[in-house]
């Protein structure tokens, strides 16, 4: 896999939603990347905190922008194991976010379903990057939760 590329920055993401799936969380995994250098690692921790905004997206851009000592993430990009939800969308127009990578399309509750105006205008979107690794971890969460 290629340094810097989108798999690799993915592939970090992937092993934060571990994470969140060890600790019995929805297991979704975000790094915002700054100059091809990681500058914030988070997962959910909804759970944890008892703080339905306690996403992964959300605890990345605190601690982006924290790390940066600024509110604006413009030369940033959020590689996240999950399509991001309209409030993680609508913060990320806030933040005017560079460029959102992500994983596993999330068809109930993803903000493409309302894109237009979510976004700041100059922000970029990928999707699908590792899109089975990220689905699966989530499907076995799911279904562990089930059984």
């Amino acid at each position: 896999m290629e340094l810097y590329s989108d798999a690799y920055f993915m592939n970090e993401a992937l092993k934060e939603a571990h994470k969140a799936f060890e600790q019995d969380e929805v297991p979704v995994g975000a790094v915002i990347v700054w100059n091809n250098r990681i500058i914030a690692r988070a997962h959910n921790l909804t759970e944890t905190l008892n703080d339905p905004t306690a996403h992964a997206e959300m605890q990345a851009f605190t601690s982006a922008t924290n790390t940066i000592g600024g509110k604006y993430l413009n030369e940033c990009t959020l590689f996240v194991t999950l399509e991001p939800c309209v409030m993680c969308a609508g913060a990320s127009y806030w933040a005017q976010l560079g460029k959102i990578v992500f994983g596993a399309d999330d068809e109930k509750r993803g903000f493409t379903l309302v894109r237009d105006r979510l976004l700041h205008p100059k922000t970029v979107v990928q999707g699908g990057i590792l899109k089975q690794e990220c689905s699966g971890l989530l499907k076995e969460f799911f279904a562990k939760k089930r059984s």
